[in-house]
């Protein structure tokens, strides 16, 4: 009747979505097992027979996966299952190739100095999983971050070079890069900044120039990102460091691209990115020697030198073709001092051949698409570009580092993420994947009737 109200339909119950933590169980459990493989192909083509600290191993990097594996099951249990199970592979992967190397550099073990540095990274990826109930809290502290990082990237410029550049603080044989923890508090500084300022940013007025759908902002609100470029170009003189420099501004133009969906912001990042790298490239000589050697790689060759890094870093490619060598049985070894470092990758290369290379940056592909995919569920902006940061740390890691040892780009002396020496890198990779982690808990979470953490 007309006068009758009519009820309501009562609402749907919440659809309760799938924990999926005995997929991210079993997932592990192939992850380590395939790393204890790889331990085992090792010392069979290099002496004949399985290393005798091959169940030790097996052991430690089980226990180490078990247990985050744990901190995930109690705090974040609708947490994506393939995070955690994808960096157990790389890292464990990385210590496989490391022990490889070792073999064959008897002064300098480097294996079991990485499994310590990866448990204090396993440790601080529980404390985050355990402690971090709410990714939000961290908008609190943006520019308390950005002051963070700030001194944390200016420090190492009191300390002196390593291999022509100052990016190690070096105390009593105790060494740390400063630069890698930075990375994290930019993440969380730039996504506080973008999420309370994206809308001036995206509607700033009469934009200065438009050409078809490209549109450029006005001068006014250049000045953050004219800043930006000329710090990271100061941290590139200063520390000769490219790499950080690089991921520094490319990580400031991918989030504001992200808040402001604007493409003017793109065009011009990379426009002031070409002109920095330009200037710095010919009148620095560190990093200009490195262009040279890009731009020419057999030059020392031809003069009678020897093949350098990049050259050897070439041939390890070129000898492992499609289904490589072999662990063990490869001769990356020759490019020197790096090898464990910048060039690790010339190690997967030459082994595991395009096959296994090809995985492996499957596996970097993967991380770094989970990561897109959990910020873009969120709600919250801040979590949204917080999410997109991390990830993208990733992906331009790789991009520059791959890039460099293949000869796409010059050199820049990174680390690639898990798999090359370096404890600061592996512990500062561990902690991106915990807050990875805790946002895509956040995100799977809240549609199920459960409330955000």
């Amino acid at each position: 009747m007309s006068g009758t109200a009519v009820a309501a339909d009562p609402a749907p119950p919440a659809e309760r979505l799938p924990r999926r933590r005995g997929v991210e169980l079993a997932l592990i459990v192939v992850a380590v097992l395939l790393c204890v493989y790889g331990y085992c192909a090792v010392g069979l083509a290099r002496h004949g027979a399985v290393p005798p600290g091959a169940a030790g191993y097996g052991a430690g990097l089980g226990v180490l996966a078990l247990l985050a594996h744990v901190a995930v099951r109690l705090r974040a249990p609708y947490a994506d299952p393939l995070l955690l199970p994808i960096a157990v592979l790389l890292n464990g992967l990385g210590l496989v190739l490391i022990y490889r190397l070792d073999l064959q550099t008897p002064g300098d073990r480097a294996a079991p100095v990485q499994l310590v540095w990866s448990t204090l990274g396993v440790a601080f990826f529980t404390v985050v999983v355990l402690c971090l109930r709410d990714h939000r809290v961290l908008q609190r502290y943006t520019y308390v971050s950005v002051v963070g990082a700030l001194a944390l990237l200016v420090l190492p410029i009191f300390f002196p070079a390593v291999n022509g550049a100052r990016i190690w603080i070096r105390i009593a044989g105790f060494s740390i890069q400063p630069g890698e923890f930075a990375k994290v508090l930019l993440a969380v500084f730039f996504a506080g900044y973008l999420a309370a300022n994206r809308n001036a940013l995206a509607h700033s007025g009469r934009q200065i120039w438009r050409f078809r759908r490209l549109q450029l902002p006005t001068g006014r609100v250049l000045g953050p990102i004219v800043a930006i470029w000329l710090l990271s170009v100061l941290v590139l003189v200063l520390e000769r460091d490219l790499g950080t420099s690089l991921l520094f501004f490319g990580l400031f133009v991918i989030l504001l691209y992200v808040a402001t969906g604007r493409s003017g912001w793109i065009a011009v990042g990379l426009l002031l990115a070409c002109v920095g790298a330009v200037a710095v490239g010919r009148l620095e000589p560190h990093v200009h020697s490195r262009v040279q050697d890009w731009l020419d790689p057999f030059a020392s060759i031809a003069a009678g030198q020897g093949p350098n890094q990049l050259a050897q870093s070439l041939f390890a490619f070129a000898a492992g073709g499609m289904l490589g060598t072999g662990l063990g049985l490869g001769h990356s070894v020759l490019i020197g001092f790096a090898a464990k470092s910048d060039f690790i990758l010339a190690t997967a290369g030459e082994e595991l051949g395009l096959a296994g290379l090809s995985a492996v940056f499957l596996l970097y592909t993967l991380l770094v698409e989970r990561g897109y995919r959990a910020g873009l569920a969120l709600r919250d902006p801040f979590g949204r570009l917080l999410a997109v940061g991390l990830a993208s740390i990733v992906a331009l890691q790789v991009f520059v580092i791959a890039g460099g040892v293949t000869g796409l780009i010059p050199l820049t002396g990174m680390a690639m993420p898990f798999l090359a020496q370096g404890g600061s890198s592996v512990v500062t990779n561990w902690i991106i994947v915990a807050l990875l982690i805790r946002i895509s808990d956040c995100a799977r979470g809240q549609y199920d009737g459960t409330p955000a953490p």
